[in-house]
């Protein structure tokens, strides 16, 4: 842990503590609002082949993550640790002309 810590600076455990929530809490409700859209879109498993259907939920996923980590760190006091994050992040998939 304490390179993870050195790695990200970070200072003292409950620090991690909360960034590990943060992540754990923005991971399971960027799924659940992705598939509530893909319910909205009329698209489930019943209809579509699977292929299509995680492709489609993995293409609604990865761009609301990075900006609901962001939302969720700030919330948890943590937007200088999860703004960088998200930034890199965003970068990463393209997107990076967002926060010039």
């Amino acid at each position: 842990m304490n390179k993870l810590k050195e790695r990200w600076g970070i200072t003292s455990n409950f620090q991690l503590v909360v960034i590990f929530l943060v992540f754990a809490i923005n991971g399971s409700l960027s799924a659940k609002i992705s598939s509530y859209l893909m319910e909205l879109l009329g698209l489930s498993k019943e209809n579509l082949h699977w292929l299509p259907y995680y492709i489609i939920l993995l293409v609604l996923v990865f761009p609301l993550y990075p900006f609901m980590l962001m939302a969720f760190g700030y919330l948890f006091g943590q937007s200088e640790f999860f703004f960088k994050f998200g930034k890199r992040m965003l970068k990463s998939m393209g997107l990076g002309f967002i926060f010039k």
